[in-house]
C-alpha cells in the first residue's frame, strides 16, 4: 500500500481573516508599539507636571486679579518681538500667557502671579518633555503632511486586527471557552504568551476600539466628516473659521486692550465663585474678534463655552462652527469636541486615564506577543 496522501484543509473564511491578520499586523506592529508606549507616556501628562512644577500654582488671596492686558503686557516683556495668544486664568494657578504662532514657529508659556504681576517661569514648549513626546505621537517627528497619515494609517490597521482578533479569538464551543477568559500563567512560556496575546487582547478591544478610532478622527478628516454625516442624521461637519470684527462701522467704542479687559471684568462678575477656567484671546490687530473661552472642568475640554465679541462695539458674534456656545451644540457637535477628551481616558476622570494607560500599555505588547506566536508556527512548520 502506498502512503497516505494529507487531507487538504478547506481554506474557511477564518483562514483568510488569520492571514490578513498576521501580515497586517507585521506591517503596522511596529508603530502600535510606538503609539502605545508613547500613548502611556501621555497618559499622566498633566498630573505628572503639577507634580514637579510648582511655579503652575499661585495660592488663591483675597486681592483684585490683574487683567488680561496688563498680564499680557508683563509677559511681552519677557518674550519681546513675539504675540501673545492667550492669556489663562484658572483659581489656584498661576496665569498663563500663552504665544502660539505658525511662521515664524514658536510655542512658549509665560507663567505669571496673577495678583502681582512676577513671572514665575518663560517655558519654550518645543523644548518640553511632553511636547516633544507628544510630536512623536502625533507626527513621528516628521512634517505632519507626512507622519500624521502614517501614524493614523497604523491606527487604521490596528482598529481592524482588534476585530480580526476577535473573529479570531472567538471560541468554537463551552469548553474552549473556558480557557479563552484566563491567563495561565504557571503553564509553558509558549502558551503562556498566546494567552497574553489573546486573552489580554480580548479585555482591552472595546478601550482600544474607542482609543483607535478617536485617533482616526483626529487624523483622518474624511473619516471625521463620515462620524459627524452619521451622528447628526446626515449633516456636513461645519468647519472652524476665524471670527472677526466689523471694520466697516464709523463709531468704535473702545481699543482692542480695554475691550478684552472689560469682557473679562464682565466675565468674572456674572459668576465670582467659578472654579473652572478662563481663556482671554486679545486680537492682534483691529480685525480680530476677542474670543472668551469658559471651561467649567479644566480636566476636560468638551464643556468649555466658547463666546466671541467685536473689540470695537463689544457686541457678541454668533458662530455656525462646533466650537461656540456649549447650549447651543448639537449632538454631533458634542460628540466631535469629547473626542480628545476619550482619547485619552480624561472623560471619565482618573479613572478612565488608568484605564486608557493600561489598555494603552496592552496593545503596545500585542504585536511582540503575536510576533513570538508567528515566529513558533514558523519554526513548527519547518520541524
Amino acid at each position: 500500500m502506498g502512503l497516505k496522501q494529507p487531507i487538504k484543509k478547506k481554506k474557511t473564511l477564518k483562514y483568510w481573516v488569520g492571514r490578513l491578520h498576521l501580515w497586517l499586523g507585521l506591517i503596522s506592529g511596529i508603530f502600535v508599539v510606538f503609539l502605545g508606549i508613547t500613548g502611556c507616556i501621555l497618559a499622566f501628562e498633566r498630573e505628572i507636571e503639577d507634580a514637579t512644577q510648582n511655579y503652575r500654582f499661585t495660592e488663591l488671596q483675597n486681592k483684585p486679579l490683574l487683567p488680561p492686558t496688563q498680564l499680557k503686557a508683563i509677559a511681552d516683556g519677557a518674550l519681546p518681538n513675539k504675540h501673545a495668544h492667550s492669556v489663562n486664568y484658572q483659581p489656584g494657578r498661576s496665569a498663563q500667557v500663552v504665544y502660539y504662532h505658525d511662521a515664524p514657529a514658536y510655542y512658549y508659556i509665560v507663567f505669571v502671579d496673577q495678583y502681582t504681576g512676577k513671572v514665575l517661569k518663560v517655558k519654550n514648549m518645543d523644548e518640553d518633555f511632553f511636547r516633544i513626546v507628544i510630536m512623536g505621537h502625533y507626527y513621528l517627528w516628521l512634517p505632519p503632511a507626512i507622519g500624521q497619515p502614517i501614524l493614523t494609517t497604523a491606527t487604521m490597521l490596528f482598529v481592524f486586527l482588534l476585530l480580526s482578533g476577535l473573529i479570531l479569538w472567538w471560541p468554537k464551543s463551552k469548553a474552549a471557552r473556558k480557557q479563552r477568559f484566563t491567563v495561565k500563567l504557571k503553564s509553558k512560556w509558549r502558551r503562556l504568551n498566546y494567552d497574553l496575546h489573546n486573552v489580554l487582547g480580548f479585555y482591552i478591544t472595546i478601550i482600544a476600539l474607542f482609543i483607535g478610532l478617536t485617533g482616526m478622527i483626529m487624523g483622518f478628516q474624511w473619516f471625521a466628516k463620515t462620524v459627524y454625516w452619521t451622528s447628526s442624521g446626515g449633516k456636513t461637519m461645519p468647519m472652524f473659521e476665524e471670527t472677526y470684527s466689523n471694520t466697516t462701522g464709523k463709531v468704535k467704542l473702545s481699543t482692542n486692550a480695554a475691550a478684552a479687559d472689560q469682557l473679562w471684568a464682565k466675565f468674572i462678575k456674572e459668576d465670582p465663585n467659578f472654579k473652572g477656567s478662563i481663556d482671554v484671546h486679545v486680537p492682534e490687530d483691529e480685525k480680530g474678534a476677542i474670543e472668551i473661552a469658559k471651561n467649567p472642568n479644566p480636566g476636560t475640554y468638551w464643556k468649555a463655552d466658547y463666546r466671541y465679541f467685536d473689540q470695537h462695539t463689544l457686541e457678541e458674534i454668533e458662530v455656525k462652527h462646533m466650537f461656540g456656545k456649549f447650549e447651543n451644540a448639537s449632538v454631533a457637535d458634542k460628540i466631535m469636541r469629547m473626542n480628545y477628551d476619550i482619547h485619552i481616558g480624561a472623560i471619565a476622570g482618573i479613572p478612565g486615564k488608568i484605564i486608557a494607560f493600561i489598555a494603552s500599555l496592552i496593545a503596545a505588547s500585542l504585536p511582540v506577543t503575536g510576533v513570538i506566536i508567528w515566529l513558533g508556527r514558523k519554526k513548527k512548520s519547518r520541524r
